[in-house]
């Protein structure tokens, strides 16, 4: 089966910002009195914010009423935003900019499906929107993964069924959503992690350009 699109995820595919988050997430726990569980970057990995809150408020995140909750999500996501400001396109995934070109030169459409709300921003900053098809960010969906609703929309964006698309993803969390969506699930870690269900598995991103 020839693939006709691609659809990334973005933090730990095409760039890292896990760092940003986590940062972000740590000056919030500490300002509440909190101490951040130890696992919350693995735990937070393609989650989306208010899953993520949850999360990181542990046993105290009854303390807390649903506007409380979401006011608290807005705080981190404006730290968080403070942080992107310093991303510049030397940012991205090692030759991600050239895999992407090379994808789109060869007729193959293209896509990020993101939880993160700011997935424009920064891909604007990366300088990699132009490459790019359609992004789907967590503005526009209503289910976080492992549903496969942000990568469903990316598929419905490119006009492609799912099974001919190839979702790329660096989270547990991710790959169930590609499977249960019925995309073509490829893991990619950089590092040695495997992610359980994965259709094939790539270490860098050209590796793309082999299947």
């Amino acid at each position: 089966m020839r693939l006709e699109g691609i659809i990334f995820d973005l933090d730990g595919v095409l760039c890292r910002t896990d760092r940003y988050h986590l940062a972000a997430w740590r000056t919030l726990a500490g300002r509440l009195g909190i101490a951040l569980p130890p696992d919350a970057a693995e735990r937070t990995r393609g989650v989306g914010r208010m899953e993520s809150l949850d999360i990181v408020l542990g046993e105290r995140a009854g303390d807390f009423t649903r506007e409380q909750k979401r006011a608290l999500a807005e705080e981190k996501n404006a730290l968080y935003r403070e942080y992107l400001a310093q991303l510049t396109p030397a940012d991205a995934e090692p030759l991600a900019r050239e895999t992407l070109a090379e994808l789109r030169r060869r007729g193959v459409k293209l896509a990020v499906a993101s939880s993160s709300r700011n997935a424009p921003l920064i891909l604007d900053k990366l300088a990699l929107s132009a490459l790019l098809d359609a992004i789907i960010d967590g503005g526009m969906i209503s289910r976080s993964k492992p549903d496969p609703e942000v990568f469903l929309k990316a598929a419905a964006a490119l006009a492609l069924p799912p099974a001919r698309c190839a979702v790329v993803e660096d989270a547990q969390s991710g790959i169930e959503a590609a499977r249960r969506g019925g995309f073509l699930a490829i893991a990619y870690t950089p590092a040695p992690r495997r992610l359980a269900g994965a259709d094939k598995e790539i270490h860098t991103l050209p590796e793309l350009l082999e299947l």
